[in-house]
């Protein structure tokens, strides 16, 4: 089951401190126009997985770029993803791109700007991303079938 956090008095907004990936984003720059916060919880209510989201223009390089401000945006940027149980991640990411197609008909395209790790790279390859382009310190992984 996917949940969105919408609010900073989600009880579940406390588990943005779990992020190993942007730990430095502030929690309310992740709440508002044009972003996502999905969690993936399983039949008993428990969190398996949470992924942010920003929806841009164009594909971002940095993270600066990722809270620009855009009128029509058609990409869906996955800039953290973690997960609390082995397998969530790929069940999250797959979810979220359906909820984001229902949601946002105008999201055409389903990118990551993730740090230059191997785990990172593993994980999105493994689960049917490509290299769109590596930047300075970022990569932006593209997931062609989303």
């Amino acid at each position: 089951m996917i949940d969105a956090i919408k609010t900073i008095t989600d009880q579940l907004f406390a588990l943005l401190t779990d992020d190993p990936v942007r730990p430095t984003i502030p929690h309310l720059d992740r709440i508002g126009e044009h972003k996502d916060i999905f969690v993936y919880r399983d039949g008993d209510d428990e969190v398996k997985a949470i992924t942010c989201v920003s929806y841009q223009a164009t594909v971002p390089t940095k993270e600066l770029e990722l809270f620009e401000k855009c009128d029509t945006p058609t990409i869906a940027v996955f800039y953290t993803i973690w997960s609390y149980k082995p397998g969530a991640g790929r069940d999250l990411l797959t979810q979220t791109v359906e909820n984001i197609k229902e949601q946002y008909p105008s999201i055409t395209r389903f990118v990551t700007l993730s740090p230059k790790t191997e785990m990172a790279r593993r994980f999105h390859l493994k689960n049917g991303a490509c290299v769109f382009r590596e930047n300075t310190d970022t990569v932006n992984y593209e997931y062609l079938n989303g």
